[in-house]
């Protein structure tokens, strides 16, 4: 393991942190938040002067392998979250350590979960950081890096490059928009970037203020949900605000290739698109199912029909928003959403969840499985848009899912300790290791996780990096032959 290059690249995100945090520092400053700017200066200059220690270190291994891209990425997301929560600590916004901790994690990872009971005492310079760590969180850091600082390293740029944005970016393939990963990296982001502008335009041209339309828009680029109201969306009284969101959620949520194919204007390709055919299949489904069994709780069919792709879009996606509390909804309505907050959205976008891309792959394993007990000696490859997908890809996907039931089961247990019932113990786990953010009974859109013990916020935190990174990066911090030096 080359440590050193690892602490170089590690030192290089935490100045980027830094970099970012400055905004919400002037913000802090022209709003006269006295322990808001105290808390952020003290930041910036630890991250700084840290982050810059770790640059200088000198090495003479440049080998940088698979294992350095996980372990860089993993470390990467555990600094950024265990500093980006010490100006919400310092400043006194939120006195607790481990709860601090707890909304940066979520923050970052894009999950949504708050601790927070009311959001709208929080000073402005911090609703900004905490808003803005879902954006950053959604596209990835890394992804950030990788396109603006140089690599090192012996197996190339571009392959060092690689080896990050695969283990940062979500779905069980990861390809290049071009040839070049710093040029892919620079492509997603400037989309990403676009979109967020977009949404940006439309929302204040619906009279939302400039504040509000820039952190909900961070907000739901990173599909991770902090609302900066009480109420969540259902504060603006407004069914195209709401509508405005919605539509935006489901936009980041297609992966970000197929924006690079309307660029190109390779239209062919994303018609034929298993993963954004699916995606749009479910929605369309789920919207229809749950605007017929909520009718009779509204006054329109409409009203129920625009609740219902709201919040089809808020949970398939993970970002979290809520415009009624759907906790009081049916069953059968509550059943959709919870089985929604597994699916999650596509591979390559900001949503989370198990992905569109592994359920299509998993549904034709599926059926291949079949049809191999019918004709023992036929032989049927795994086809996802007309390509065979290897047979390391979807040893990896059933990989990923074992670990994913495993680690699902054990969450549950441990959050079981602290007695609450079974929806809120059950629905707290899925909801964190999705990235969603609300889950039902205490955590709810109308509640939150200031009640968890502190065993359980570790394991939930933990459960949020594990499902925003996609489980392996952070499993393989605790492999013992993750460490051993390179031969």
């Amino acid at each position: 393991m080359n440590i050193k290059l690892i602490a170089n690249y590690t030192g290089n995100i935490l100045r980027i942190e830094a970099l970012f945090m400055i905004p919400a520092l002037l913000i802090a400053l022209f709003s006269g938040e006295q322990s808001s700017v105290i808390g952020f200066a003290a930041t910036i200059a630890v991250v700084l002067i840290l982050g810059s220690l770790f640059v200088l270190i000198k090495q003479k291994d440049d080998s940088f392998y698979a294992r350095e891209g996980f372990a860089t990425v993993a470390l990467s997301w555990i600094l950024l979250s265990i500093f980006g929560c010490l100006p919400f600590f310092i400043s006194g916004t939120i006195p607790n350590f481990i709860d601090a901790l707890f909304e940066t994690v979520s923050g970052f990872s894009t999950t949504g979960g708050s601790i927070l009971s009311d959001v709208e005492s929080l000073p402005k310079s911090m609703q900004y950081w905490r808003s803005f760590t879902h954006w950053i969180g959604g596209m990835g850091v890394l992804v950030l890096m990788l396109a603006v600082v140089p690599m090192r390293g012996r197996s190339g740029n571009n392959g060092n490059s690689f080896k990050m944005l695969r283990a940062e970016t979500t779905g069980p393939i990861i390809g290049r928009l071009v040839p070049k990963v710093k040029r892919t990296a620079m492509i997603l982001y400037s989309i990403y970037i676009a979109l967020t502008v977009v949404e940006i335009i439309f929302l204040l041209a619906g009279g939302m203020p400039l504040f509000d339309s820039i952190l909900n828009s961070f907000a739901t680029a990173g599909t991770g949900g902090f609302a900066i109201k009480n109420a969540s969306i259902g504060a603006y009284n407004s069914y195209y605000l709401q509508t405005v969101i919605a539509v935006f959620m489901l936009i980041f949520g297609i992966n970000f290739n197929i924006f690079y194919l309307l660029l190109i204007k390779d239209f062919k390709s994303i018609l034929k698109d298993g993963e954004l055919k699916l995606y749009l299949g479910v929605v369309a489904a789920s919207v229809i199912a749950i605007g017929l069994n909520t009718m009779s709780l509204y006054p329109s069919v409409y009203d129920a029909f625009h609740h219902s792709f709201f919040q089809v879009s808020s949970i398939i996606t993970t970002t979290g928003f809520a415009t009624v509390n759907f906790d009081a909804w049916p069953t059968f309505s509550k059943m959709i959403l919870t089985l929604l907050m597994f699916v999650g959205a596509c591979a390559g976008s900001t949503g989370g969840g198990i992905k569109m891309a592994r359920i299509l792959m998993m549904g034709k394993f599926f059926k291949g499985t079949i049809q191999r007990m019918i004709h023992p000696r036929g032989v049927k490859p795994v086809t996802v848009n007309g390509r065979n997908i290897d047979d390391g890809v979807i040893r990896e996907v059933m990989g990923y899912m074992s670990a994913y039931l495993i680690i699902t089961v054990v969450s549950i247990l441990i959050v079981a300790i602290d007695g609450f019932t079974y929806e809120t113990t059950f629905s707290s786990v899925v909801a964190c290791l999705n990235n969603i953010g609300p889950g039902f009974g205490m955590v709810g859109p109308t509640g939150n996780f200031a009640d968890f013990s502190v065993l359980s916020k570790l394991v939930l935190m933990a459960d949020m990096l594990i499902g925003r990174l996609e489980i392996f990066p952070i499993l393989l911090l605790f492999t013992p032959s993750m460490w051993r030096r390179n031969k």
